[in-house]
This record gives structure tokens, C-alpha cells and sequence, in this order.
């Protein structure tokens, strides 16, 4: 396989007509193949992205989609909450995994979070999330719950994560 180079993927922070479709797509395809999830995660997925589709304010919101080529390959979504920012709809296509582009769109969700003056940022994931585990950890992100679900279609444990900055 051809090598990916970082600065060969474009990033644009303007919600365009689409976007979330593919990217509930993304989620429903990526993690049916690699992690066995159900219609009750892409149904969940749908969910949220229809309420980020009625609620975005791009004053309060900010969408991060990756293209290569014209093609969305991965994204990120810092959705204003009353007192915090939640970071939701992480991912990459598997050929675009580890050329840092995690680590540049988590650096822009904190300088987001700064230029926002917001103090507080959370997620949810699962405990199979082990890459983007460790990610969220090097940002400053804790492991504040967890709960075991059958959600997604199997058993897994839900975790939330939560950052703060001083």
C-alpha cells in the first residue's frame, strides 16, 4: 500500500450537505465489519447526527471532515453542551489510521476548546476502542464511568471520558 502522507489530507470545518450521512455511514459499515456492532449502533449514530443536523451553530459547533482526493475519510465533532463540549463521531478509515491525524484534530478540538474559553470536554466510547483509548489519555482525558450495555447488539462496557483544562 501506498504510504499516506499527513499533508496530503485536506481539513475543512464547513458542514456541508452530506457530511453526516456519510458519516453515519462510516460508523455503520466500520464498526458492523470490525467490531460486530448492530443496526442499534448505526440507529444511535443516526440519532445523534440528526439532532447535530437540527441543533448546529457553527459559532458553537465545529465539524473537522478529512478528504483525500475529494473523498471523505474520516472526521470529528465538537457538539456544544450546556456546561461542556462533547467530542463525538471520531474516525478514520482504516488506510488513514496512523499518519497523525488523530493527533491533529485532537490538538485543533483543544485550541477549539481554548478559543471557545470552554473548561470542560467529554466523550463516550466503548472498552474495544483501545487506539483511540490511549489517544484520548495522552489528551488529558480520564475514565469517569462506565456501564455495561448490549446497545450496539453484543455485550460490551460503555465508557465516558471527561477533560479538563485549567
Amino acid at each position: 500500500m501506498k504510504t499516506i502522507a499527513l499533508n496530503d489530507i485536506t481539513v475543512r470545518s464547513q458542514l456541508l450537505p452530506g457530511d453526516l450521512g456519510y458519516i453515519a455511514y462510516m460508523h455503520g459499515e466500520l464498526y458492523a465489519r470490525e467490531c460486530g456492532y448492530g443496526l442499534n449502533f448505526e440507529a444511535y449514530v443516526l440519532g445523534g447526527l440528526g439532532e447535530l443536523a437540527h441543533q448546529y451553530d457553527p459559532a458553537l459547533d465545529r465539524i473537522w471532515i478529512c478528504e483525500h482526493h475529494g473523498r471523505i475519510i474520516g472526521a470529528l465533532v465538537a457538539q456544544h453542551r450546556q456546561h461542556a463540549i462533547q467530542l463525538r463521531y471520531f474516525i478514520f478509515l482504516p488506510e488513514y489510521r496512523g499518519v497523525g491525524l488523530g493527533k491533529k484534530l485532537m490538538s485543533e478540538f483543544i485550541a477549539f476548546m481554548k478559543q471557545r474559553a470552554v473548561k470542560d470536554a467529554y466523550l463516550w466510547t466503548t472498552d474495544e476502542q483501545h487506539a483511540a483509548i490511549s489517544l484520548y489519555t495522552r489528551f488529558g482525558f480520564t475514565l469517569t464511568e462506565e456501564k455495561p450495555s448490549r446497545a450496539f447488539g453484543k455485550l460490551l462496557v460503555e465508557r465516558r471520558y471527561d477533560l479538563h483544562l485549567a
